[in-house]
């Protein structure tokens, strides 16, 4: 039984870390039992979600995870898929992770209302006479992250134009295909479903959201995902 540690389910999403959604469709891929804990932020090897419990120790990072997965467990978790196939899917996986990522989060934490009914729920077990300086001060630390990385220093209009074009993307490659490379579910559908599903909740009021809940594909693909391992949780 692995142990990974994770926020929980959140505004409707099997937990609003799109890594740690990748890492649970990645154990439910390759049919192992797990378990969910709360994380521990003085636990985590990485200082953030995901990690798991393993006989060496704790491990983060959903990369690596899915490596100690397939070492561990003699699985093959790339679908089959031709190099080049593979590098066409490490590449979507990277965009998603470092590009996508970031505008999501931006949308999420930047515009109040977002803010105020999401990431400020994480938030409520902090007690109430320091509640509002914690809150205050990582969201002053994501804005400063956002900028750092530089989407935060984009327009709306332009964060939303940069969205489209990963979306836009990924539709490209996934076509009439059942999963994004094929017929056969892969590590790389682990990461396209977690970011995009993710990205489309329903739950935040987001262009984004709006946009990807309007690609005929795209939607058919995230459904027919949710359907089969998180069918509990919906757009």
């Amino acid at each position: 039984m692995i142990t990974l540690y994770c926020l929980g389910p959140m505004f409707g999403l099997p937990d609003p870390s799109p890594f740690v959604v990748k890492t649970m469709l990645l154990l439910k891929i390759a049919k192992l039992p797990f378990e969910l804990k709360p994380m521990n932020f003085n636990k985590a090897p990485k200082g953030k979600t995901p990690y798991i419990e393993t006989d060496l120790g704790f491990l983060g990072d959903s990369h690596f995870i899915k490596l100690y997965i397939e070492s561990r467990q003699k699985l093959d978790l790339s679908g089959g898929y031709s190099a080049q196939d593979a590098a066409k899917g490490w590449a979507i996986a990277r965009m998603l992770e470092e590009h996508l990522y970031f505008l999501m989060a931006h949308a999420r934490w930047m515009p109040d209302d977002n803010f105020d009914k999401g990431p400020a729920r994480y938030f409520d077990s902090v007690p109430f006479p320091i509640r509002g300086f914690v809150r205050t001060m990582v969201r002053r630390q994501v804005r400063k992250t956002l900028l750092a990385q530089g989407l935060g220093r984009h327009t709306d209009a332009e964060r939303l134009q940069l969205a489209k074009g990963d979306v836009d993307c990924v539709e490209t490659v996934l076509g009439n295909n059942t999963y994004l490379l094929g017929q056969t579910i892969s590590e790389y559908d682990a990461t396209v479903f977690a970011f995009l599903f993710s990205s489309a909740s329903s739950f935040f009021d987001t262009a984004l959201g709006d946009h990807i809940r309007s690609r005929p594909y795209v939607l058919a693909y995230l459904e027919r995902i949710r359907a089969a391992y998180f069918p509990d949780c919906r757009l």
